[in-house]
């Protein structure tokens, strides 16, 4: 079978979800998405600003997508543990509640990225390693 750097199958995206746990804390779940995959997706948008959130705690406003494009980040979760973002790595953000995650940078000082926003009741096509 043929395999990427990262070991993952060329037939997935390496993927890592934002999920609300039990009193709405977040946690992440590391796992793939099927290439070729028709997202249900009405917009996207891109955005570089990285002074607003950086190292503050939040939810997702939106279940969505977030395709790095630039940049290296450290996300932490809830109970301290954390996982690395950067170009190859798809972020599923499904933490809508609660207080959310942090991100920082920790190579470079840009953060590009395009955004997906996920209709409510779309599939994210996750699946779990």
């Amino acid at each position: 079978m043929n395999t990427s750097q990262a070991g993952t199958p060329n037939n997935y995206l390496k993927a890592i979800r934002l999920i609300n746990v039990e009193g709405d804390q977040c946690a992440f779940e590391i796992g793939k998405i099927p290439i070729r995959q028709h997202i249900n997706a009405n917009y996207f948008f891109a955005q570089t600003d990285v002074s607003t959130l950086e190292n503050i705690p939040h939810p997702a406003p939106r279940r969505q997508y977030v395709i790095t494009l630039k940049g290296k980040l450290r996300f932490t979760v809830s109970n301290g543990e954390s996982f690395i973002i950067e170009p190859g790595i798809l972020l599923i953000a499904n933490d809508i509640a609660g207080v959310g995650h942090t991100w920082e940078i920790i190579d470079g000082s840009e953060w590009e990225r395009i955004y997906i926003p996920l209709d409510e009741h779309t599939e994210d096509y996750f699946i779990a390693d």
